[in-house]
């Protein structure tokens, strides 16, 4: 989870923390006809890092930005029914990934730690909340392209005016 390992990559991140010293080949095991596999162990330094790590984690609050929001502000050339189906779409998928959850919530496994339950427990507030905001979107979209198309009767806008619209503004 901390270091964003994607799966087709999960070799190349073992031999490269190998490589740095922070984990090391313990044996390699094989069943019946499966392909052999290497079992790996964390070292004294390893250890190390991991604390360091961990410390970073407990002590920084990470509220990165959402590309999500940039799209939205940025897509005042969508019409109301396009942003709503790229909203509900989102939602959908926020849905099933609420309803896994759900699941996974529902059968401890064996040796599941308070902190397991807590993690899954945070896992699940921040999907409630995304799916809270995209309810608040859908819930305001009719304000949100009203607000980025000229009122009836308005003389076209200049080029400059449209041009200053495709600005984008940074607040610091």
């Amino acid at each position: 989870m901390w270091s964003d390992v994607q799966p087709g990559s999960l070799y190349s991140a073992l031999h490269r923390l190998a490589a740095e010293g922070l984990i090391e080949p313990l044996r390699t095991e094989q069943q019946g006809q499966l392909p052999a596999r290497t079992v790996y162990g964390i070292t004294p330094e390893g250890r190390r890092e991991l604390r360091a790590l961990r410390a970073e984690a407990l002590q920084e609050i990470r509220l990165r930005p959402d590309p999500v929001d940039l799209a939205l502000a940025m897509s005042s050339e969508l019409t109301e029914d396009t942003l709503r189906g790229y909203l509900e779409d989102r939602v959908r998928v926020l849905t099933a990934r609420a309803s896994q959850l759900d699941h996974q919530q529902e059968r401890a496994w064996p040796d599941q730690t308070a902190a397991d339950e807590l993690v899954l427990e945070h896992a699940m507030l921040r999907v409630r909340a995304e799916l809270s905001w995209h309810q608040l979107a859908l819930d305001r979209l009719g304000k949100l392209t009203a607000s980025s198309m000229p009122a009836a009767g308005s003389e076209p806008a200049t080029a400059a005016a449209r041009s200053a619209g495709d600005e984008l503004r940074v607040r610091a």
